[in-house]
This record gives C-alpha cells, structure tokens and sequence, in this order.
C-alpha cells in the first residue's frame, strides 16, 4: 500500500489538482465574462464618443 510520504505526495496533488478545477470553474464563469463585458462597454463609450465629435465638428 502507501507509505506515509506517499500518502502526503498524493494528498498534496489532489489538493493543487482540486484548486487547480476550482480556479478554472471561477475564471470561466466570473472574471472573463465580466472582462470582456466591460471591454465591450467602454468601446461602445468610445463609438459614441467618436461620433458625438464628429457631429459636433460638422455642425460647426
């Protein structure tokens, strides 16, 4: 069977491997949504920005 170092090798990859799982789930489901939602915001400001100069630059 397992000696003790053994036992504690294993315990110790279960436990990175488990943090490892629990990493990913958290930055597919939160962090990477909420970066590429306020991404897409700040570059619709930055359209309307844009053609808010423009129209302004015209009727000038």
């Amino acid at each position: 069977m397992f000696e003790f170092d053994q036992y504690l090798g294993f315990l110790a990859f279960l436990t990175i491997l488990t943090i490892g799982f629990w990493l990913m789930i958290f930055l597919l489901t939160f962090v990477i949504p909420y970066w590429i939602g306020g991404s897409l915001i700040e570059r619709l400001k930055e359209i309307k920005a844009e053609k808010k100069a423009k129209r302004e630059g015209l009727t000038q």
